[in-house]
């Protein structure tokens, strides 16, 4: 079913983070969309006879469009329902403000207003009802009263609870980013109302806690880096403009890319280790937190933001490598949106809010990159547009127009109404994120991302009061989505789902402590160095994890997934414990909604449908979950299957003082399909195949016909092979023989005979070699093209030599001539 323009964008909109329109010059460079008239006033800041660059009358007002989305008509019928939802949203925070006299806070559920959380979400709230006086079409627009209350608002603020006399406690995210912004937002909304002692008050204060973005205020030998720099970057721009002081300007820009410390923390750099783009396309924050989908974002829109708003003046962007952030949109970010949505593997703790669900997030990024775009050459614009508006007409689930603000509308009705951009299709292709442990398999009708973790990236991140049930989100949690059904993870999964039955992993059944719950973000890392795998030209993965229990659990197990065509084979050897409790493995656990009654076969007979059902199955070698697809088991396994119905709230998986749940409950049902290796196993197994989105009678034929072979699974090596597509694929955990390849050690190896050529691909997990011996089973003679990392000794049984040391776990690639 295709949807048109005026589909796509007639329902509700709601406020979020800025974005903004612009226009690039046939040259490719970027100067603000004509959003408001400048005066002459503000065109004679260039300077007399200057060229004619943008003052700080120009950009103030750009600024404030960037806030309210500038000139757009409130009687086009694709914004009214957003000037609703905002005026909505706004009128509510003005009925309920405090305007008394002897008022104490803003809000009766923000006090004490000294709190930093409640201070930072009453400049939020404000900066909220500030863009709706300042937007056309909503009832609060223009009023005198409200203005005049909003004034009164920010000096309370400022006198009460946010001023340079203050000293920090508590999360200094607030004093040093989130009060700031909101505050300087609010500020360039209400410039023309603000008497002078007011405005000089509010920069004050930000050159108290943000007076640049290259340091942490409260830690100053603290570099910023990532999100966090943009973020100040973009508040040291506002105070710049507010306070017409050019230096701040330029310290803004340089930020970007780090003159302080000869780029070292630039924004528009590869990093190999800590915070920052990498090369293969993963972005981590806090050190080992793989964050594309939260802090990713964050960046993204910030610097997007930057280069807008400085567009044409004198201290626009110039640094030539902004190619970085360009090359990040489809290197980084691209993977990991499907559809719309951001993929919940890179939002860390972000996933236990309950207003930044995937598709909010994923509405963020696409507005991110339509804004980048305004700007960028023309190359990498064209590619984005049709990107994001194949991603605009695909999501029928949780369509952008209802998450995104009005600037973001703008962008998104700007592509679709442009008959020149192509939606473009559904990306396809095989990606494994060695430098975040990280691995995405794309398919035209569905995605599977998996979710690892090692010595150098966490399992999880928690803090803070958020992501109190994350134990296993790292412990390799599959994420399966289906093209026909984006809810999955969107529709209350996070507060309702069993956290001990995440998909994908094997666990111990202990009981688990509530995760950060005090002040502060924390991470665990886990023993293991296997954590990756290869991709096979793009289109073929081979991924392992080892898992090595720790706190509290004696757990070990090796795993392995093979990604291929139209399936996922999971394998699992070598589960080991010895604590007295089951281990299970988790095959599914699956979001039903509020009434699924998604039908269930095991080996083609049909099982009951009433909540709370469950069932046990001695040997079932296959079975079917109506509207996801296929689940095979070779050779049979004991398989437990369970309906349930479960009540979770928002609030008991996220108490943040900014981002805390509900505590409203909500109800799911689930469909969970396990695995039991009973009480201190030793040495189990497992092994199932998931087939998604096929038939009933395609799962069966699947079983049967078995064109998949598994040849090993066992602690040595886990392999299968593909024989149709002559291909072979191995993870090996240390020296040994599988499938007729033979590995000097740990190793995830990819084999292709098909043709005239023999194409390999080849990975170190766990990066712990310097150089690795594959021999093959057959014969290659000479190398067509290879890496310089990997050179051949032809012969009967060729060998390939492989540098891998210093890699980090990325894919070396060789073909060969039989």
């Amino acid at each position: 079913m295709n949807f048109s323009r005026r589909t796509l964008l007639a329902a509700t909109g709601a406020t979020a983070v800025t974005a903004a329109t612009a226009v690039m010059t046939t040259a490719g460079t970027a100067h603000a969309a004509p959003l408001a008239d400048a005066s002459a006033e503000n065109d004679a800041e260039a300077g007399a006879g200057a060229s004619p660059a943008a003052g700080f009358g120009t950009l103030l007002q750009r600024a404030e469009s960037l806030l309210t989305g500038g000139g757009f008509d409130p009687d086009d019928p694709d914004f009214t329902d957003a000037v609703a939802a905002l005026d909505a949203t706004a009128g509510d925070l003005w009925d309920t403000l405090d305007r008394g006299a002897g008022r104490t806070a803003l809000w009766p559920d923000l006090a004490p207003l000294t709190d930093p959380g409640n201070f930072g979400q009453s400049y939020t709230r404000l900066r909220t009802v500030a863009t709706a006086w300042a937007t056309e079409g909503t009832s609060l627009a223009g009023n005198a009263q409200v203005a005049d209350a909003l004034v009164a608002a920010l000096r309370f603020t400022h006198d009460t609870a946010y001023n340079p006399a203050r000293r920090e406690t508590g999360n200094w995210w607030f004093w040093e980013i989130g009060a700031p912004r909101a505050l300087m937002d609010c500020a360039v909304v209400l410039r023309d109302r603000l008497p002078a002692a007011d405005l000089a008050d509010y920069l004050a204060v930000v050159d108290r806690f943000c007076p640049d973005a290259d340091r942490r205020t409260n830690s100053p030998t603290l570099p910023e880096t990532g999100a966090n720099r943009t973020d100040k970057a973009v508040i040291v721009a506002l105070r710049g403009l507010l306070g017409q002081d050019p230096a701040k300007l330029v310290s803004a820009r340089d930020a970007l890319s780090d003159v302080r410390d000869s780029g070292r923390n630039s924004l528009f750099r590869y990093t190999s280790s800590g915070d920052g783009f990498y090369e293969d396309g993963s972005f981590v924050q806090h050190d080992v937190v793989a964050y594309t989908g939260s802090y990713g974002i964050v960046l993204l829109s910030g610097t997007a933001y930057l280069l807008a708003l400085l567009a044409g003046s004198e201290w626009a962007v110039a640094d030539p490598k902004v190619s970085v952030m360009y090359d990040a949109v489809e290197r980084t970010f691209a993977p990991v949106i499907f559809d719309g949505l951001m993929m919940d593997s890179v939002r860390g703790r972000a996933v236990s809010r309950e207003r930044a669900g995937d598709h909010r997030d994923g509405a963020t990024a696409l507005a991110a990159i339509l804004l980048l775009a305004s700007g960028a050459p023309a190359e990498y614009a064209t590619r984005w547009r049709a990107l994001v508006k194949g991603w605009l007409t695909r999501n029928r689930t949780t369509p952008f127009e209802g998450l995104a603000t009005l600037p973001q509308l703008a962008l998104a009705k700007a592509v679709l109404d442009d008959p020149t951009v192509p939606a473009g299709p559904r990306s396809t292709g095989s990606h494994v994120f060695a430098d975040m442990d990280r691995v995405v398999h794309r398919r035209p009708g569905w995605a599977c991302a998996l979710s690892l973790s090692s010595k150098r990236i966490s399992a999880y991140e928690a803090g803070n009061g958020e992501n109190l049930h994350g134990w296993y989100t790292g412990d390799g949690m599959t994420y399966l989505y289906d093209g026909d059904d984006l809810g999955q993870f969107n529709d209350g999964f996070w507060p309702t789902v069993d956290p001990y039955r995440l998909p994908g992993t094997t666990v111990d059944t202990r009981r688990r402590t509530d995760l950060g719950t005090g002040a502060g973000t924390s991470t665990y890392r886990p023993a293991n160095t296997v954590a990756g795998g290869a991709v096979l030209d793009g289109r073929y993965g081979a991924a392992a994890m080892e898992v090595i229990g720790g706190q509290g659990t004696t757990l070990r197990t090796r795993k392995s997934w093979f990604l291929l065509d139209n399936a996922v084979i999971a394998l699992g050897a070598g589960i080991t414990a010895s604590d007295g409790r089951p281990v299970e493995t988790v095959v599914e656990n699956r979001n039903l909604g509020t009434d699924g009654r998604h039908r269930l076969l095991v080996d083609g007979v049909r099982q009951p449908v009433e909540q709370g059902w469950s069932g046990t199955f001695g040997r079932a070698r296959w079975a079917h979950v109506e509207g996801v697809g296929g689940y095979v088991f070779p050779g049979g396994t004991a398989l437990h299957a369970l309906r349930e119905q479960r009540t979770g709230t928002w609030r008991a998986i996220d108490t943040g003082a900014d981002t805390g749940g509900g505590t409203d409950p909500v109800t799911r049902r689930y469909l969970t399909l396990w695995t039991d290796h009973g009480a201190s196993p030793t040495d189990a197994r497992y092994a199932y195949v998931l087939l998604p989105g096929a038939s009933a009678s395609a799962t069966a034929v699947w079983s049967a016909s078995r064109p998949v072979r598994i040849v090993a699974d066992d602690s040595t090596a886990q392999a299968v092979e593909v024989r149709r597509a002559g291909l072979t694929a191995v993870n090996f955990w240390g020296a040994g023989t599988a499938a007729g390849i033979t590995a000097s050690g740990p190793a995830s190896v990819l084999v292709q005979r098909h043709g005239a050529h023999i194409r390999v691909a080849v990975a170190d997990p766990g990066r712990t070699l310097t150089t690795l011996s594959v021999e093959l089973p057959f014969r290659a003679r000479a190398v067509a093209t290879a890496d310089d990392s990997v050179s051949l000794t032809p012969g009967r049984r060729p060998v390939l030599t492989v540098a891998v040391g210093g890699s980090r776990g990325h894919t070396h690639r060789a073909e060969l001539v039989p």
